[in-house]
């Protein structure tokens, strides 16, 4: 079957301001990666505005304490650099929480004025030279060169580069997932444990933010990927990289220093990436694919069957980082579903190829935007008619205006509980994204009909 192709239009053709951006900013996504590192506390070089930001979107979708220091720019700073500050914070988050690592992510402010962080970090080290120092690893993040997911992936590499050490080949296996739930991340780790495979999942925050009560408040929490097991990425067999960020990831990083094979792979969102997926674990493992999730497979097909009636035909609109958006449209397109608008806030150059495979079967166009914002996606998605949105809790304006239902996925998800817990991967996340799928087309099918419904 021929198909209808990628339309890549402008996320922003004739005004030069965003109006509700589809994403967040880069230092927030480099905080959550953080925090997926053993013992690491997130400071934020810039203004305590930028750190109460991140902290408010972070708990909100969380719903768990989250720390994240500041350097505490004022105007003077502005003016004249945030080196001395940068050091006092470093001094006050190592003696407040006794971290084994503090992870820098630099605001806008600081990246504009051109604050040199590496030759700060030197001047530190070197003024306190016989002193037990925490690790301290720095990511460059300016919000206006990039979204959550970027400075996710930003952050990542920064840790690996900073951390990871070669020598005599492990029989470890270096997992680097990108920015997905607590949920997918124990998932993984499970099926990982199936398979019989000695794991590095990078970064790992599954515990640090979606961890139990406490019966006393934890500076730091319990959970991460441990520091030793980070430095042992550079001597592991293989990397999976799920990914379709640029070319400077972390898996690149591990191949070109260490000459760590790397495998990228779409997220496993639906069957064809889950089989994928696991094909290259199998390999790597040199086993079978468990008993239950053979079933997990052989149930979500047999649903998709049971469900076809019902999403056949359906349009929708995406607005997603761009892993997730490539992988929905995946999904979207195998069950028989058009993603008419594919919208991202990202800029990625191989984001159009990508979606190019992922709708390969579509009959109508996929129209892409990329940068774009909200209101240039409603003006964009009113003469397509979506008949649902895909979205965090940011796209609901959108959904409401247009007068279909949203399907909450990704981050963040402010408006209902249990964003952490959403499970995406895997054939077991895709036979819970179809059922929420199918039952918010059936609730708008009833919402809207005369009759309602009526079961004799």
């Amino acid at each position: 079957m021929k198909t209808a192709g990628i339309v890549e239009r402008a996320g922003r053709p004739d005004f030069v301001a965003i109006r509700n951006a589809c994403g967040v900013c880069a230092p927030l996504g480099a905080c959550l990666a953080f925090r997926g590192l053993e013992g690491c506390v997130p400071l934020v070089h810039g203004s305590q505005g930028c750190a109460t930001y991140m902290r408010r979107y972070l708990i909100s979708h969380f719903r768990e304490p989250v720390d994240v220091a500041s350097s505490s720019f004022t105007e003077a700073t502005a003016i004249f650099g945030g080196g001395e500050n940068l050091k006092t914070a470093l001094d006050n988050v190592a003696r407040q929480y006794e971290p084994r690592a503090i992870g820098i992510a630099t605001s806008c402010l600081a990246e504009t004025i051109g604050d040199d962080v590496g030759l700060y970090l030197e001047q530190y080290r070197r003024k306190r030279v016989g002193r037990s120092l925490p690790e301290i690893i720095h990511a460059s993040t300016p919000a206006y060169a990039g979204t959550q997911a970027e400075g996710f992936a930003a952050a990542t590499r920064a840790m690996v580069a900073r951390l990871a050490e070669g020598g005599a080949v492990s029989d470890s296996v270096n997992l680097l997932p990108g920015m997905i739930s607590p949920a997918d991340l124990r998932y993984l780790a499970e099926i990982m444990s199936d398979l019989g495979l000695a794991v590095t999942l990078f970064p790992d925050y599954s515990d640090t933010l979606d961890g139990a009560s406490w019966s006393e408040y934890e500076r730091v929490p319990e959970g991460g990927t441990p520091l030793a097991s980070v430095r042992g990425m550079g001597r592991s067999r293989a990397t999976i990289e799920l990914t379709h960020g640029g070319a400077e990831t972390a898996g690149a990083l591990l191949e070109t220093r260490f000459r760590v094979p790397r495998v990228r792979l779409d997220a496993p969102i639906g069957v064809r990436a889950s089989d994928a997926f696991f094909d290259n674990l199998v390999r790597l493992a040199g086993g079978e694919v468990a008993g239950r999730h053979r079933r997990e497979r052989g149930r979500l097909v047999d649903a998709l069957i049971d469900g076809h009636k019902y999403v056949s035909g359906k349009r929708a609109l995406i607005v997603a980082d761009h892993d997730l958006l490539v992988g929905l449209s995946t999904f979207l397109d195998e069950i028989g579903m058009a993603p008419v608008l594919c919208a991202s806030a990202a800029r990625t150059p191989a984001l159009a190829e990508a979606l190019q495979a992922a709708a390969r079967h579509s009959r109508e166009p996929v129209q892409l935007m990329a940068d774009s914002d909200f209101e240039s996606v409603f003006e964009a998605a009113q003469p397509l008619a979506p008949d649902l949105v895909l979205g965090s809790s940011k796209a609901h304006t959108v959904a409401r205006r247009l007068g279909v239902p949203l399907v909450r996925l990704g981050f963040p998800i402010h408006d209902r509980f249990g964003g952490q817990r959403l499970l995406h991967l895997g054939y077991r996340g895709a036979q819970q994204m179809y059922d929420r799928i199918v039952n918010a087309l059936l609730e708008r099918q009833q919402e809207s009909s005369p009759v309602g419904f009526s079961y004799q």
